[in-house]
């Protein structure tokens, strides 16, 4: 079974490519670690997560990095640049073009792989040093592609999981900058929070 790991920084999370770490260091190696100790060989694991990616981009990538891939199973974790790069360099995506390119990867992605499992996560956002200039509408912002991320799931009738309740809670034990280093980008502890939720989700495929 070839698992598939889609997303922007926080799925690249280091990965090189035709190297020692092409997963990465981050939740996507964490459980493929943790998958390929339980079920040795029964799984492939690649990582196609690229730093800076908005949706656009994404879709961008389609053929290369998704359809040729023929996956059987594939996660996405995507939309904090497309808030992120608009309040930075006025340089992100509204919403309505989110949905509309969102539905479109969705689309081309099934008419070519009909038989793919798919897993849509939400993006999250905390307080740190990459996000405390703007919080409120950095948080208001990812709230509505996370809405976003939850109709298009509703639309195809894919699960849907959020990560921003888990990170929520998780503040309540350690303050932010345990999880997420800048308010985005995870340390150690919060790539094992996403494994530990990404895996959970895999169980109910």
């Amino acid at each position: 079974m070839r698992i598939l790991f889609q997303g922007d920084s926080i799925t690249d999370a280091g990965r090189k490519k035709d190297e020692a770490h092409p997963l990465g260091f981050g939740y996507a190696m964490l459980a493929s670690s943790a998958l390929g100790l339980q079920s040795p060989g029964k799984y492939e694991f690649i990582n196609r997560g690229v730093g800076g990616d908005r949706i656009t981009r994404l879709y961008a990538r389609i053929k290369s990095d998704l359809i040729n891939l023929s996956p059987d199973v594939m996660s996405i974790l995507i939309g904090v640049n497309d808030v992120w790069h608009e309040l930075k360099s006025n340089n992100g995506t509204a919403t309505p073009k989110f949905l509309k390119i969102y539905r479109m990867l969705l689309e081309e992605t099934l008419e070519a792989l009909p038989e793919l499992k798919i897993m849509l996560f939400a993006p999250y956002v905390m307080r740190g040093s990459a996000t405390e200039p703007f919080f409120e509408a950095f948080q208001s912002g990812v709230a509505e592609k996370a809405e976003a991320v939850r109709q298009i799931a509703a639309e195809f009738s894919l699960p849907y999981f959020t990560l921003q309740d888990k990170f929520d809670e998780a503040a309540k034990l350690a303050p932010p900058e345990y999880w997420l280093r800048d308010g985005v980008h995870p340390t150690l502890f919060g790539h094992q929070l996403i494994a530990n939720e990404w895996l959970k989700a895999f169980k109910t495929l």
